[in-house]
């Protein structure tokens, strides 16, 4: 472990200090982990909306910008919540955390204090100088990676080229290997189009860039299969003997994933060079401070950041 023992000590950070973050995250003290959680964020803040003490081997302590009303933004506070990140991001560089898990962040907020933002996964490649964060979301059994994210739909095939596609499965096989402790992953790649193009008829995306990628790749060891149509993809029999699937775009994976798991799944960043996993879900400032939120996803990020902890091992 980077902190030179066997117990990992996980950082998370809280978050959007008006939305569920700082509740959900103090529902984390109550449990049996297999390490340290060490949260950040302003003890105040988080005594009052979690009703519990937090005890000072268990905080790292931000303070607030401004007061606080639990679902109410306030751009004051936008610097605030960028801060935890670099803290969590500190420590993980520094070895003190072995890895770090996120509460969700509002990026309207943070954009409106005048600070260019668009998400935990960019701001996090940025400040560790990664040139391509890749997505993938686990749960209910499935590990579904992203080719492409947050981008229109009339964007996304101009998107899939075949230097993204190289880069992408070539990040999703060794963060599976590095990260995960699989030492051969076999990767299903979805297809762009309808019956992955049929044959051309439906689009020529699969002919002309997907499967000659695929194929190339196959021949420098990477246990690939695909494209196969992404509307049987994820049958039982297609799973069967893969580790992950990769999704040419968010609406493509995405709804199956949060069927199988909604509520319960977690956001892992490939190609970071620490871990860093987060919940599935926003802010819900509707339920923030009513004691409704259901901590289930973070709880889940927290477990699956101990488990690849446990993978990274030497």
């Amino acid at each position: 472990m980077s902190r030179g023992d066997a117990t990992p000590t996980i950082a998370v950070t809280t978050g959007e200090p008006a939305g569920v973050g700082p509740e959900l995250a103090a529902t984390l003290l109550d449990g049996n982990w297999p390490g340290r959680i060490v949260l950040i964020g302003d003890r105040s803040l988080l005594e009052q909306r979690g009703a519990r003490p937090v005890p000072e081997p268990q905080l790292l302590h931000v303070p607030l910008a401004a007061p606080c009303t639990a679902g109410r933004l306030d751009p004051a506070n936008a610097r605030y919540v960028l801060a935890l990140l670099d803290a969590a991001l500190e420590g993980c560089s520094d070895g003190r955390f072995d890895a770090m898990v996120t509460a969700p962040v509002h990026k309207g907020v943070i954009n409106d204090a005048g600070v260019p933002f668009t998400g935990h996964t960019e701001y996090l490649a940025e400040r560790t100088g990664t040139p391509l964060p890749v997505m993938l979301l686990v749960g209910g059994g499935l590990r579904v990676a992203l080719a492409t994210t947050h981008l229109p739909l009339a964007a996304v095939s101009a998107a899939v080229t075949a230097e993204r596609l190289a880069a992408v499965l070539g990040i999703l096989d060794a963060d599976l290997r590095t990260k995960f402790g699989i030492a051969a992953p076999r990767i299903l790649v979805c297809g762009l189009n309808p019956h992955a193009g049929e044959g051309g008829h439906l689009g020529r995306e699969e002919l002309e860039v997907i499967a000659p990628t695929l194929q190339r790749l196959q021949r420098a060891g990477l246990r690939l299969t695909g494209p196969v149509p992404a509307d049987t993809a994820f049958l039982p029999e297609r799973l069967a003997g893969h580790d992950a699937v990769l999704a040419m775009y968010h609406d493509q994976g995405l709804p199956v994933l949060k069927r199988a798991a909604f509520g319960q799944g977690v956001n892992v960043t490939l190609g970071l060079p620490i871990v860093r996993t987060s919940v599935d879900h926003g802010t819900a400032l509707d339920l923030a401070g009513t004691g409704r939120a259901d901590a289930g996803s973070l709880r889940a990020a927290v477990r699956l950041a101990f488990e690849l902890c446990a993978a990274r091992r030497p």
